[in-house]
């Protein structure tokens, strides 16, 4: 793909956008193997493009020119360039202001955006759990582990849910978690924001039990604190502790190195009582070519005999 075929997909993913948060190029899933290292986030009127590795000077000059292009063609009031594999200063504004109070907007719900941080505060990818958890979490006393800015609570109280148990580490992004429910008008009143590490926690975490939804959305890897490979199924061992009767469990993971069979199998191995139901679709704005190493969200059901 040349870069002018690149500026037509990108317009043309645009055409018909709302003020809802769209991914307008995602080349992470190497479904375009020329920029496998590129995604491009539309933000209501902030265009922000996301290089995941360095690129030759040459190159990053003719992406910019080209962005900035799209940036007078269409209505931004911001254009964002980030460096995502630097930690600190990875932001550039290449065009228009950085927004001092900035919004994703994702089905009518608002979530506070932080362009200073290396992940944004939303993970749009993470859509269509979002709408699975909302779509069932009425009346519902639900876990969130690893929540991250509370993005699955906020669904699930605009839903109904009758309790919210939020666990993360990071009490800076439960902070922001707070103030997700607060811009959309939420009574947190039944909602617990815990800043807890998961793996040394249960006996805290279980206090609030039975769960009816019970939500892990870990990191792959963090370091000194989760590894997937070898942490993911000390959480599996809990569930049944954790659980009630029907409880409904969304496992999701995102480490291109491990597949579905290996979430299944940890299941099978230690809480074989919960039955794998589906695996929901990704979103078609992230194109992969191969899903066995794309975003996986599988619901599982725990059925006692």
């Amino acid at each position: 793909m040349k870069i002018t075929q690149l500026k037509e997909l990108i317009l043309l993913n645009l055409e018909n956008s709302t003020n809802e948060f769209k991914r307008v190029f995602h080349g992470r899933g190497n479904f375009y193997e020329d920029f496998a290292y590129l995604c491009v986030d539309k933000i209501d009127k902030v265009l922000l493009v996301s290089l995941f590795q360095s690129v030759d000077e040459i190159i990053e000059s003719d992406l910019k020119k080209m962005f900035n292009e799209i940036f007078e063609e269409m209505s931004f009031s911001s254009l964002i360039f980030q460096k995502r594999y630097l930690k600190e200063d990875s932001y550039e504004v290449l065009s228009g202001s950085l927004p001092n109070n900035a919004y994703a907007i994702e089905n009518t719900l608002k979530y506070n955006i932080n362009f200073s941080n290396q992940n944004i505060g939303l993970f749009p990818d993470m859509k269509r759990g979002r709408e699975y958890i909302k779509s069932i979490s009425k009346d519902k006393n639900i876990l969130n582990l690893f929540s991250y800015t509370c993005a699955f609570s906020v669904v699930s109280i605009s839903a109904g849910a009758k309790q919210v148990i939020n666990v993360d580490m990071s009490k800076s992004a439960l902070s922001i978690g707070r103030e997700n429910h607060r811009i959309n008008n939420l009574d947190t009143k039944n909602v617990k924001f815990l800043p807890y590490n998961i793996l040394k926690s249960w006996s805290r975490i279980k206090k609030y039990a039975p769960y009816d939804i019970i939500i892990i959305d870990p990191p792959s890897f963090q370091k000194g604190s989760f590894a997937a490979s070898k942490d993911y199924e000390k959480i599996i061992r809990r569930l049944k502790e954790l659980a009630s009767e029907d409880c409904i469990v969304l496992s999701c993971l995102n480490a291109p190195e491990l597949d579905t069979t290996f979430i299944k199998n940890i299941f099978d191995e230690n809480a074989s009582e919960f039955k794998f139901i589906k695996r929901l679709d990704n979103l078609d704005t992230f194109p992969s070519n191969n899903e066995e190493k794309s975003l996986k969200n599988m619901i599982f059901q725990r059925k006692i005999n």
